[in-house]
Formats: C-alpha cells, sequence, structure tokens
C-alpha cells in the first residue's frame, strides 16, 4: 500500500497535457483581447473615413 502511495506521489503523465492547455487558454484570452483592441481602433478609424467622405460630398 506504501509503495503505490509513493508511485502516485511521483506520477506526472497527465501533467504536460494540463500545461500545455493552460497555455493555449492563456494565448487565446490574450488574442481575444488584443483583436478587441484592434476592431475598436478599425471601428474608429471607418467612422472617420466615412464622416470625412460624408461632409466631402
Amino acid at each position: 500500500m506504501r509503495h503505490m502511495f509513493f508511485e502516485f506521489l511521483e506520477a506526472d503523465e497527465g501533467a504536460t497535457a494540463i500545461e500545455y492547455g493552460l497555455i493555449a487558454a492563456l494565448l487565446a484570452v490574450a488574442a481575444i483581447g488584443a483583436l478587441q483592441a484592434v476592431a475598436t481602433s478599425l471601428s474608429t478609424n471607418f467612422s472617420d473615413v466615412a464622416s470625412s467622405v460624408d461632409s466631402a460630398v
């Protein structure tokens, strides 16, 4: 029984998969944040262009 307990404490087969999953989740959150910032900036630029075109016509 004691031997099985120590083997359980030393087992790390699933640790790598969990770490890769956490890294992927972190990258996804960072990408979503960056894309939202770009989308806001792009929307502002298109609004400015549309206003300029409307005032020119």
